[in-house]
């Protein structure tokens, strides 16, 4: 079955480089153009697809608008594929793409849909505390994520896990599942399943505002939410008017009488800060202009006591 990809970030390169290394090789990728960066706007960087695609020594091409592309619109038109497939690609496919295609455009949606509907799934599942999630191979259609599902599959989400050790671990199912997929369709082994719309809930982008941490929120919600956004863009408080990301944390049982934001010493030699409700151990910090470093050493460097507030 001949077939093309359509993709851009990080999750839809690591679902292509699995279904290659399953023998699913698609004619030609497609990907944004490269973004200019550096200090004067002069470098270009590829997308992390291109960069895949490349080594791989994969057909590329390279779109700002796959809808107003008329070299790629003339090509689907006179040897296009059986079946498209769109991962993490930053546009909105329409048509003729979505229905030219014998078995149109195929999606690898991070969540068991309905649920997660949106462009942070995987954030807002750990987020949440969310004990399972799952990845699904849907059809594309008009309204977001609300195609009918060919296959999918369930997957715990580890208490410690963070969102891109997770978003790793499902683009490895991601790609599994599309090769099933696209063997069951080639097959005629397997018929759509419309999803119940009404169950659907919503993954909205992460705002920057929600990377501010306080020690106002519970410890469960500052332990989720410092993983779910780990490591992109990184959660963050204040300490002496200069910006501390947290990277990792761990919840503890270590039962502290003290304020909201005063800090502990373990057994281990980590902080234990207080929270609204329960205390949160640090794990691994960067304090604003220095290098990531473990929670010990950051509390050592910063002349701290037992007792005092992280304000």
């Amino acid at each position: 079955m001949s077939c093309w990809f359509m993709g851009t970030g990080r999750f839809a390169s690591l679902c292509l480089s699995r279904i290659v290394d399953l023998n699913l090789i698609p004619e030609l990728v497609v990907t944004m153009p490269p973004r200019r960066g550096g200090r004067r706007g002069l470098a270009e960087t590829p997308t992390p697809v291109d960069v895949l695609a490349t080594e791989r020594s994969l057909n590329v091409h390279r779109s700002i608008d796959v809808n107003s592309d008329r070299a790629l619109l003339d090509r689907m038109e006179s040897n296009g594929p059986s079946v498209i497939l769109v991962i993490d690609f930053g546009q909105k496919v329409g048509e003729p793409f979505l229905s030219t295609p014998e078995y149109g455009c195929l999606n690898v949606h991070p969540s068991a849909l309905p649920l997660y509907r949106g462009a942070a799934p995987v954030q807002r599942a750990i987020m949440d505390g969310a004990k399972e999630t799952g990845v699904t191979v849907f059809r594309l259609v008009e309204k977001m994520d609300a195609g009918p599902i060919l296959i999918s599959q369930s997957t715990e989400i580890d208490s410690e896990e963070t969102g891109g050790e997770l978003l790793f671990r499902l683009a490895y199912i991601g790609g599994d599942l599309l090769n099933r997929g696209v063997h069951l369709l080639k097959e005629k082994g397997i018929s759509l399943q419309d999803q119940d719309h009404l169950k659907a809930t919503y993954a909205h982008k992460i705002d920057k505002a929600e990377a501010l941490l306080s020690w106002e929120m519970s410890a469960v919600a500052f332990h989720n939410t410092t993983r779910a956004l780990n490591p992109t863009p990184g959660a963050f408080t204040f300490f002496r008017d200069k910006r501390l990301k947290i990277w990792r944390t761990a919840l503890t049982e270590k039962d502290l009488d003290d304020v909201v934001g005063a800090v502990r010493i373990d057994e281990e030699g980590f902080p234990v800060v207080r929270c609204s409700s329960g205390s949160v151990k640090l794990m691994e910090v960067q304090p604003e202009g220095r290098r990531a470093i473990d929670g010990k050493d950051w509390f050592k460097g910063s002349h701290l006591s037992e007792g005092d507030l992280l304000l």
